[in-house]
């Protein structure tokens, strides 16, 4: 192939711009097909409570009621991870937090079916509820579930990585911190939404709103019993999911089992209060973290330790646990490491994946951390941080590989472009610089059903005329994965991403890959595409060298040609080329399929964390506080993110727009909050969760930072999820530039402030936050031997 590329690094618009610009793009509510029914499912306005009794009598009778199902419809329980299938379409015996699912109508229409959801009768007997971390620890009696590694406990984990008091006892400052981050919910402009269609050929077909048509597809099989052969998931266009349509839910089967007994197709689109319910947001986090360091900084040991508030069910929170805890290690070298974590049950809806999965929290904290530790020393923020930057190729300390890293750079480029250091404890009072570093990982090494399949398959067919269409199963959920699929076929075959139609996301008509969740599919689907367009491209090649009489090496393609490389005015056009090579091959298409390295960690929950690469991001916030109202203003944010290579740079930049908006949003103002002994959500409607609009939006400036990863289609690497993180820490950094006061509570409000401040003016620390965690019996660790640099170099 030759070494200069058209297409890759091109700021082009997406495929599928003008679409939704002009509202052609059909959403899963969109969708009408000839005697559609309207689904409604009733919910538990209880947070725990049996279920004694359920009269649907009534409502079957109402006319234009067409079936109505309970939980005894739907006995088999499901969930994303194997080991925590503890969900039930609709539940049975009882329920566990207010918004449960208890019974389901299709009707001839919305009014008609929610009148039958007034009729049916649901006798409860209530159950004390469970609503915060440390009850859910005490509480010995009343159980939400009755797995796990504890009475209210849903999983707890111990590991230690060589000898961290040794560590400890080799350091000249030691330093323990206790913070909180809260939970917060994805808040995507489209609700969850699904169309199931039960045929009379005994097939079923669900389009759905839906980041991973495939473990939907694998929960229907299994819910409705039904061969996987028979059932079709398409995952319409998502309009945002942010990792909250990455479970398979409860109103996918129910619509389908819905359109089962009333023979003929059923939709359900949930309301915006039951989205703020069903959830699967950010976890809270309570967090106690000590780090031991010596006299310039460099780390010895880190002990951190995490308490998770996960809801009523498990969805993806064993790997959320694991989150919390594998990747500190991946941005500073950290020569011996502790985790231990624990994820409750508590009656609240379930907590899962968002933006940055279990690591916003740990990495908000961390930073933090890191810099009250820089303070201690007498040391800048950058002074103590671009020294101790992970190196690659290299392995941490729990064997996680860095392929390559460029934070060091990301930090040089964003402290300059910000002036961090001439501003950092020099601006007026009032006004402040924060700065903080991140990583995070380009897809799971490992898929959440352990096996030897392909984690990403694509297909590529080339027509007679020089059509190209492109097959996966990738779910563009607004990230642009179908523009990336689009930018690496066009230019491997030499075309442009406009000649080429791209199919995705459908299970009876495009290879599995695994969703669009842990940043995944610009690598992973992006290096199967690869693989297959070289197969069609040797192909094309080798008749273009015979035509124009110059050996293949000599080729290249590139403007819709396939020309001699050193008489560029002798080529064949490309539909030229596909002609010929159909008559001398016969129909043309291949196939490419990619599955990420082996880990190298041999221990008991090494499966979280591995990754083909890390992205990296370093990042600074200028903001003002008023002291008069605690009113924090932001006026800039600067992100540099190694993004290996940009496939498409107008992309990467608005991936990093979109991560500093929700990163400020979790920072200054959202928060999923419940009354504390209900579990009731106190404000499940977007006018009372407070999230930034256009007029918070500060100016950002994206600073690409290019670092050619080994392991990423044409070096690239993640770029959705990764610029979050360092956001919170460095708003909270830089509240304590501005005003001398430490928030460590997540959100930074206007009345944590001015309690610091007033706090302060009393001779207090200035700081608020958690001051204790739960005294938990943690289990003896997984003690784990580290790769042989590590001991060789401690």
């Amino acid at each position: 192939m030759d070494n200069e590329l058209s297409v890759i690094g091109q700021p082009l618009p997406k495929v599928d711009a003008w679409d939704k610009c002009v509202g052609r793009t059909i959403y899963a509510d969109d969708l009408n097909l000839p005697r559609l029914a309207v689904g409604k499912i009733l919910r538990s306005p209880h947070p725990h409570a049996l279920i004694k009794r359920i009269d649907v009598n009534r409502a079957r009778r109402m006319p234009g009621v067409y079936a109505v199902i309970t939980g005894e419809d739907l006995p088999i329980k499901y969930g994303i991870l194997p080991v925590s299938q503890d969900e039930e379409a609709l539940c049975r015996e009882k329920v566990r937090f207010i918004g449960d699912p208890v019974a389901a109508v299709a009707a001839a229409d919305e009014w008609i079916a929610e009148e039958a959801l007034r009729q049916i009768e649901v006798e409860y007997e209530l159950l004390p509820a469970i609503t915060g971390i440390e009850q859910a620890l005490e509480e010995r009696t009343v159980r939400i579930h009755s797995y796990g590694d504890g009475p209210n406990i849903h999983k707890m984990v111990s590991l230690e990585f060589g000898d961290v008091e040794a560590g400890f006892a080799e350091a000249d400052y030691i330093r323990e911190d206790i913070f909180f981050y809260q939970g917060s919910t994805h808040l995507p402009m489209e609700q969850h939404a699904a169309v199931a269609d039960f045929g009379p050929d005994g097939k079923l077909t669900l389009w759905s709103s839906t980041q991973t048509p495939h473990y939907v597809h694998r929960a229907l099989a299994k819910v409705l019993e039904l061969p996987p052969s028979h059932i079709r998931v398409i995952a319409t266009p998502v309009g945002g999911g942010f990792g909250g349509k990455s479970d398979p839910f409860s109103h996918e089967i129910v619509a389908a089992k819905l359109s089962m007994l009333a023979g003929r197709p059923v939709k359900i689109t949930l309301t915006r209060e039951e989205v703020f319910y069903v959830h699967r947001g950010r976890h809270p986090v309570l967090m106690w973290v000590r780090t031991g360091v010596k006299r310039d900084g460099t780390i010895t040991a880190m002990h951190f330790r995490t308490f998770l508030d996960g809801g009523a069910y498990g969805s993806y929170g064993v790997a959320s646990t694991y989150y919390t805890g594998a990747l500190q290690t991946v941005t500073y070298r950290i020569p011996r490491y502790k985790f231990e974590g624990v994820r409750v049950f508590t009656n609240k809806p379930p907590c899962g994946p968002k933006r940055g999965h279990g690591t916003p929290q740990p990495r908000y904290a961390l930073e933090v951390h890191l810099d009250k530790i820089a303070e201690a020393l007498g040391l800048d923020p950058v002074q103590l941080r671009r020294p101790q930057v992970v190196h690659a190729p290299s392995r941490t300390v729990n064997w996680l590989r860095i392929s390559s890293c460029g934070l060091r750079e990301c930090i040089d480029r964003v402290v300059e472009a910000s002036g961090f250091l001439r501003k950092f404890r020099r601006l007026p009072f009032g006004r402040g610089v924060g700065f903080a570093c991140s990583s995070y990982l380009s897809g799971a090494g490992l898929p959440i059903y352990w096996n030897d399949l392909p984690h990403s398959g694509v297909q590529i067919k080339i027509d007679r005329g020089g059509g190209v269409t492109v097959f996966c199963g990738s779910t563009d959920i607004g990230q642009g994965s179908d523009s990336i699929l689009a930018a690496i076929v066009a230019e491997v075959l030499g075309i442009r991403p406009e000649d080429i139609r791209v199919i995705t996301a459908d299970t009876d008509l495009t290879p599995v890959d695994l969703g669009s969740y842990s940043s995944r599919v610009t690598v992973m689907t992006g290096n199967a595409a690869i693989e297959a367009a070289e197969k069609l491209r040797r192909l094309l090649f080798r008749v273009a060298a015979e035509q124009l009489d110059v050996p293949e090496d000599q080729l290249a393609a590139r403007d819709r040609r396939i020309f001699d490389a050193l008489a560029p005015d002798r080529f064949l056009t490309f539909a030229e080329v596909a002609q010929r090579a159909e008559a001398r091959f016969g129909t043309l298409g291949a196939v490419g399929s990619y599955k990420p390295p082996a880990t190298e960690g041999k221990y008991k929950g090494a499966g979280v964390g591995p990754s083909p690469s890390y992205s990296y991001s370093a990042c600074v916030v200028e903001l003002d506080v008023d002291p008069e109202t605690g009113l924090i203003t932001v006026h800039k944010v600067w992100v540099a993110h190694d993004i290996g290579r940009a496939i498409n740079p107008l992309l990467v930049e608005g991936q990093i727009e979109g991560s500093v908006y929700m990163g400020l949003g979790e920072a200054l103002m959202e928060e999923q909050v419940f009354r504390s002994r209900s579990g009731l959500h106190k404000i499940p409607s977007m006018l009372d969760y407070k999230t930034p609009t256009i007029l918070e939006m500060p100016e950002v400036e994206c600073i690409l930072v290019e670092t050619d990863d080994p392991n990423g289609p044409f070096g690239a690497k993640e770029a959705g999820q990764g610029p979050l993180l360092p956001v919170p820490p460095a708003v909270a950094n830089a509240v304590y530039d501005a005003v001398g006061v430490r928030i460590d509570e997540i959100p930074i409000t206007p009345d944590k402030v001015l309690r610091a401040l007033e706090d302060k003016r009393r001779g207090g620390t200035g700081r608020i936050g958690p001051t204790s965690i739960p005294d938990v019996p943690w289990p003896e660790p997984i003690r784990v031997t580290p790769p042989a640099e590590w001991i060789a170099r401690h």
